[in-house]
């Protein structure tokens, strides 16, 4: 299991398109892959559980993985984080 603190970084947070795209690298791989912030947890194959987070710019979030190929999903999920989900700002 590999945990790493991640930061949003891009203007609007976790918002629709953003949460698709970590579905789309999510599901790349075969291991589970977790965000959580606050209490709430979501899994990050699910568009609506993470959308439900509510978490916005500038916030800190818990990224665990677990599986076979959890460090580069891990990787995978850290590098959208800190690209911005290629948005501009």
């Amino acid at each position: 299991m590999l945990n790493k603190e991640i930061v949003i970084r891009n203007k609007l947070g976790l918002h629709t398109r953003a949460a698709a795209k970590v579905v789309a690298t999510a599901s790349t791989f075969e291991s589970k892959i977790v965000l959580k912030y606050l209490e709430r947890t979501a899994d990050c194959k699910s568009i609506m559980a993470i959308i439900l987070l509510g978490a916005p710019k500038g916030v800190t979030l818990e990224l665990s993985v677990t599986g076979s190929d959890e460090a580069a999903a891990s990787d995978a999920i850290k590098k959208l984080f800190e690209n911005r989900f290629d948005e501009p700002e």
